[in-house]
């Protein structure tokens, strides 16, 4: 079974017992990924590592090559 159909049989139940609608699937993703993003940031500043994006370090180090 899909989200989508999981998503409609849900709504469909709330509906029936008068429950509040829930979420649709996927609306949350980029919340959490920025979350995780954000704890691992922390965690980097805690153990006293840069607490920058690993993305922005490894492009600096590659441009820095060039």
């Amino acid at each position: 079974m899909s989200a989508i159909e999981q998503y409609l049989i849900d709504t469909y139940r709330a509906s029936q017992h008068g429950d509040p609608m829930p979420p649709p699937p996927g609306r949350d993703d980029l919340a959490v990924v920025r979350a995780a993003r954000a704890y691992e940031q922390f965690r980097a500043v805690l153990d006293g590592r840069p607490g920058r994006h690993p993305w922005r370090a490894a492009l600096r180090r590659l441009t820095a090559r060039s």
